[in-house]
């Protein structure tokens, strides 16, 4: 069970990398740091964001609580990205971050229970908390992303009105297992 799990939600974190990079592709380095009005943040926002909790909670997760000490939170909602080579240097240290810290977990650790601000998770808990928060915040830069592109927005996923070609393709197929992230990734891997 160990083995499916972490292999699964691995890729359930890179899909979600994924269309992260697909809406940064996709953009114009002034778009990164488009804000809606001064309450909302900004695609760079987000990503400084999402590397700052991806490096406290990973980093040393097993031996020291997931809110660091050196964590400063409320920064991390401040306009400190300056460009897009920043973005994505940023956003590749949340990730390798996280991804280093997935490949520490074996059989040997994995019933380990594991803190975040105090409170105990399971190892499962503890990415299965962190996949939702990830989501959370990759489908608000995905929808900044359509709303500055508009009608040139190319679609990352199934393509408005392209559901019923989809599902056609799909079950003209042999019946088989696999985890749905297979395709999506491996197709954008070949491009």
């Amino acid at each position: 069970m160990t083995d499916n799990y972490l292999s699964s939600i691995k890729k359930q974190f890179e899909f979600a990398k994924s269309l992260g990079e697909k809406t940064f592709e996709q953009l114009e380095e002034d778009a990164l740091f488009w804000r809606y009005n001064e309450e909302s943040n900004s695609i760079a926002i987000i990503v400084n964001h999402l590397a700052g909790n991806m490096l406290s909670r990973w980093t040393n997760f097993l031996s020291s609580d997931g809110e660091k000490q050196w964590r400063k939170r409320e920064q991390e909602f401040e306009e400190i990205i300056q460009n897009k080579t920043e973005l994505i240097a940023k956003w590749n240290e949340g990730w390798n971050c996280l991804f280093n810290a997935i490949n520490q977990i074996d059989e040997s650790n994995f019933s380990q229970v594991i803190y975040i601000r105090n409170q105990g998770h399971t190892i499962i808990e503890a990415l299965n908390r962190q996949l939702g928060h990830y989501s959370y915040h990759l489908g608000q830069i995905v929808f900044i992303g359509k709303m500055i592109k508009r009608n040139n927005w190319n679609s990352i996923s199934i393509p408005k009105g392209g559901s019923e070609k989809y599902n056609q393709e799909k079950f003209l197929k042999e019946k088989s297992k696999a985890q749905f992230t297979d395709e999506f990734l491996n197709k954008n891997r070949n491009k």
